[in-house]
């Protein structure tokens, strides 16, 4: 076959969305001697799972900063790639209690010194979005109009598209056992079948799986798994154009799906659910089920009938302060991308972009986006990446 190849300059391990934005991004760099080896099917793992929310409302500038880039490649997609990634711009509005509404404003202004297109709106604005909506806990809102959703799979499957476009290759159907070391230098990867590809540099991209792969030889990255529940529910009416919106008072998100239901995620999240990805429970729990009536029930009154359609789970690769790892990895030609923590999606292509920029030229190209925020020492050194702007009750995914 045309893609069996046993040198490369950049092996890529991991076709999820990750992996397959690094190799799109080497693409547009003009790296093309890079080979994906994917265990199963581009997008086949925690990738169609993703709630495919986009916001780029966060606490650190960064964040907000690639959450941004992601947008404007998102609103793009048809030029860049050709094809319709399964993105919608309804809008994205957060509201907060009258403890959080201060820092609230402090970080939509800081999202804004970062390129960010965010403003604070008042109920009456809100009501007019969301009207079957209870505001009356609210104290204060954001609005960003670019926000929105969208298909994780979908957009995958055209990084890998645009990636292969290049001559990149992509093997499907390729498990990676092991990193090739000789001393303290990656120098490629040895395949399940006893295989090698030798390369000048090997990006990690294996999400859930990362902690055990790495493990093997002797790298620790700090993830934890973490199952995830999601309902979907019919609104039992036609709620017209309405935007995803993160309450923060009763710790819930929702958004609009193609299909006129609506999708559910829960937004406390001090208390993980420790999951091994390999064998965890897609089906909800009773405890969650019982949760979303509750939750959806008192802050959308408005619905009429509101029926649950449909339920599943994923995990997320968390890191103790929620961010990701995308650096240079503790071996010579190793760099990882990994600990999404849930923010994956939005941020894709700015960490594809990253890492081809860690690969070619050592460091970030954005200087709205330096690499140390996300290197993986700090987590030894005991300088965690957090928020600027905590929210009480929800200070984990902002």
């Amino acid at each position: 076959m045309s893609d069996q190849v046993s040198t490369a300059s950049v092996v890529i391990v991991g076709g999820g969305l990750e992996g397959a934005a690094t190799a799109w991004a080497l693409g547009q760099r003009g790296v093309t001697d890079v080979v994906v080896c994917e265990r199963d099917t581009v997008g086949g793992g925690m990738t169609g799972k993703s709630s495919g929310i986009v916001r780029c409302h966060y606490g650190v500038s960064s964040l907000a900063a690639m959450a941004a880039y992601g947008i404007e490649v998102f609103e793009k997609a048809e030029e860049i790639f050709g094809t319709d990634i399964g993105f919608r711009q309804t809008g994205y509005v957060v509201g907060v209690g009258e403890a959080n509404a201060a820092n609230l404003r402090k970080s939509l202004a800081a999202q804004r010194e970062v390129g960010v297109q965010t403003e604070e709106i008042d109920a009456a604005e809100v009501a007019a979005l969301w009207p079957a909506a209870d505001l009356e806990p609210f104290a204060a809102f954001g609005w960003e109009e670019r926000g929105g959703y969208g298909d994780a799979y979908q957009t995958a499957q055209a990084f890998a598209a645009a990636a292969r476009s290049t001559g990149i290759k992509i093997r499907q159907g390729t498990a990676v056992s092991e990193l090739v070391v000789d001393g303290d230098r990656v120098t490629g990867v040895r395949l399940a079948d006893g295989s090698t590809i030798s390369a000048d540099t090997v990006v990690v991209a294996t999400g859930v799986w990362t902690k055990p792969f790495l493990a093997r030889h002797g790298i620790d990255v700090p993830i934890s798994v973490h199952r995830e529940q999601i309902m979907m529910i019919h609104p039992g009416e036609d709620l017209g154009q309405v935007p995803v919106f993160s309450d923060l008072v009763s710790l819930q998100y929702v958004r609009p799906d193609v299909r006129g239901e609506i999708l559910f995620g829960n937004s406390d999240l001090k208390e993980l659910e420790i999951a091994d990805p390999d064998s965890y429970s897609n089906q909800v729990t009773g405890d969650f089920i019982d949760l979303t009536v509750e939750k959806v029930g008192t802050r959308f009154p408005g619905f009429t009938e509101p029926t649950i359609t449909t339920s599943y789970a994923g995990c997320y690769d968390v890191t103790p302060d929620w961010n990701p790892i995308i650096s240079r990895g503790p071996l010579d030609g190793l760099v990882l991308a990994c600990g999404f923590s849930g923010h994956g999606f939005k941020i894709s292509p700015a960490v594809g972009r990253l890492v081809a920029d860690l690969v070619v030229d050592g460091h970030s190209s954005d200087p709205r986006i330096p690499e140390s925020d996300f290197r993986y020492t700090r987590f030894a050194e005991d300088d965690l990446l957090k928020t600027r702007f905590p929210y009480v009750g929800a200070g984990e995914m902002r």
